[in-house]
């Protein structure tokens, strides 16, 4: 018997998981998953384009002091550039179009010469061996870009991305074949109503999170694609990366599983998936603000836990934020991840025999 409820939860898994992942219905989430990773790209290549490979140690040159940066201006020659400043840190040339004094346009050619300080990069355009302009820009380290992906991961990602991501795909596991007037099918069929529910739901996990912890790698790579090598392998195997980036992975993917059996089970009790989608949405950010027990009932309070870079709370940061990213009552990650799992089951377990009961009537769906 074990055998054939194994089986008929493998069928409903195969046929689910083609219908979620290629659904077009469901074509948006994978474009909302796709978001953070185009803003990392975009910022990753705008500063590859005005800073070049970021160096938290120049492996070549030296660092300027900030007199030095700030004896640089404009009308210098090349010469007392490099007299002042020592060989630049990289030096190459560019041509582009530039309109004279009687509106014509004319092609000139540029040097672009980098240094750095401890916590600034300085950029010198040459125009005929003089300096034409000076750009200063500070330097991000590898420990403030940690601060930005934490924000991004836990302010959009999670909160929305992944959350509407769960909600496209679980509401429509029953309450989209009621849509297409389908799920008779599977209800006239000699399967158990509880693994068809189970092979619905694992089916709905595995797209979720193959999408999204896709994502969340392709953000990480895009994220730190701007630093050397060393500093990349010196963050990986000396600053802990390798068990943040596992975490984050780790999270995203507890995220599609908590997510995903509330919004299985909200689409067995619910039609319309906005009224679901609110309350739940404004339940997860007022978690702050809830008593201690309330708050076990909330996904994001063990998510806030697990994730592996707390954000610090800058005095000038709007209330609203500091209220989203503040966790006052942190639990240990092996309690967070029993906890998340066992409000999973429990929504399951009530979702089994809300199905056990289900009827449909297509003329009132």
């Amino acid at each position: 018997m074990n055998g054939l409820l194994w089986a008929q939860l493998m069928a409903v898994v195969r046929l689910e998981i083609r219908k979620t992942f290629f659904a077009r219905r469901g074509l948006w989430i994978y474009l909302l998953a796709l978001a953070p990773v185009a803003l990392f790209t975009a910022g990753a290549i705008a500063e590859r384009h005005f800073r070049g490979v970021q160096h938290e140690a120049p492996a070549a040159g030296r660092l300027l002091t900030q007199q030095e940066m700030e004896s640089v201006h404009s009308g210098m020659t090349r010469e007392q550039v490099i007299d002042n400043l020592g060989e630049p840190l990289s030096a190459r040339t560019r041509s582009r179009t530039k309109f004279n004094d009687e509106g014509g346009k004319i092609r000139v050619e540029e040097e672009i010469l980098r240094y750095s300080g401890r916590d600034r990069d300085l950029t010198l355009i040459l125009n005929d061996g003089k300096v034409n302009g000076i750009i200063s820009n500070s330097r991000m380290t590898f420990g403030q870009k940690s601060y930005v992906f934490a924000g991004v991961f836990q302010f959009f990602f999670i909160r929305l991305a992944v959350f509407f991501g769960c909600l496209g795909i679980f509401m429509n596991l029953f309450r989209g074949e009621m849509l297409d007037k389908s799920l008779h099918y599977y209800l006239l069929s000699p399967i158990r109503r509880e693994i068809l529910l189970a092979g619905k739901y694992l089916a709905g996990v595995l797209a979720a999170t193959v999408i999204f912890t896709l994502s969340t790698a392709l953000q990480l790579i895009a994220a730190f694609s701007t630093f050397d090598s060393n500093a990349i392998s010196r963050y990986l195997y000396q600053e802990h990366g390798i068990s943040h980036m596992a975490a984050y992975l780790g999270v995203t993917a507890l995220a599609c599983i908590g997510y995903g059996s509330v919004f299985l089970a909200a689409g067995l009790l619910f039609r319309n998936p906005i009224i679901p989608a609110a309350v739940v949405l404004i339940w997860e950010a007022a978690n702050p603000l809830l008593p201690a027990i309330l708050k076990k009932f909330s996904v994001i309070y063990y998510l806030k836990s697990l994730c592996p870079v707390q954000i610090p709370l800058d005095p000038g940061m709007p209330p609203l934020f500091a209220m989203l990213v503040s966790n006052g009552d942190p639990i240990s990650a092996y309690l967070a991840v029993l906890g998340l799992l066992g409000l999973s089951v429990v929504v399951l377990w009530s979702s089994s025999l809300k199905v056990r009961r289900l009827e449909i009537n297509y003329t009132t769906e």
